[in-house]
């Protein structure tokens, strides 16, 4: 599950989260492998009985992460001293069961796992660079409500950034994907 300009608490305007919701829990309970990034950590979350809501202050833009020894340890380790993309305005409570991987001082709870199977990042693992400029235009009005959000600051930091973090980021996932064939054997 991936992100998305919405939010989990967006369910009356965007019915679909239910479904996803639905499927979420299902799909957990069967301790089925599962991915969220940013929206989909977030219904993750929410899936797993956790309060969702939004963070003390929108958290956009590059930025370093802090992992935990259950983060340093596992794929999440990819990003240790490496800056991430992040773009989300709400926050999670941990949900009981999980280990947290990551924090940020804005959002302590910024990635968790569920055993082996489930793996969720407020934080976007999957970015590459090239896709930000669409980004950058489709949310041109929440940037521009955000104070100190610089557009040419957010292309300089890509450029400067994004190619490490994809590479890194392709480790951690497969390293997480690789995991379950071993587990299989």
């Amino acid at each position: 599950m991936l992100g998305g300009p919405i939010g989990v608490s967006d369910e009356p305007a965007y019915p679909f989260l239910r479904d996803e919701l639905r499927l979420l829990e299902r799909r957990l309970a069967a301790e089925r492998p599962t991915l969220g990034i940013c929206l989909g950590a977030q219904l993750m979350a929410r899936a797993l009985g956790a309060w969702v809501y939004p963070a003390p202050e929108k958290e956009i833009g590059w930025g370093e992460v802090q992992l935990t020894e259950a983060g340093r340890n596992g794929p999440l380790r990819h990003f240790v001293g490496a800056p991430v993309l992040h773009w989300h305005g709400d926050t999670f409570d941990l949900p009981e069961g999980t280990e947290l991987l990551v924090s940020t001082d804005i959002c302590p709870n910024q990635a968790f796992s569920l055993g082996r199977q489930a793996l969720a990042c407020q934080f976007h693992t999957e970015i590459n660079g090239r896709d930000l400029e669409r980004w950058l235009v489709g949310h041109a009005v929440e940037i521009a409500a955000v104070p100190g959000i610089s557009l040419s600051a957010l292309r300089r930091d890509t450029e400067r950034f994004a190619q490490n973090s994809a590479e890194r980021g392709a480790a951690c996932l497969s390293e997480w994907l690789v995991g379950f064939a071993e587990d299989a054997i």
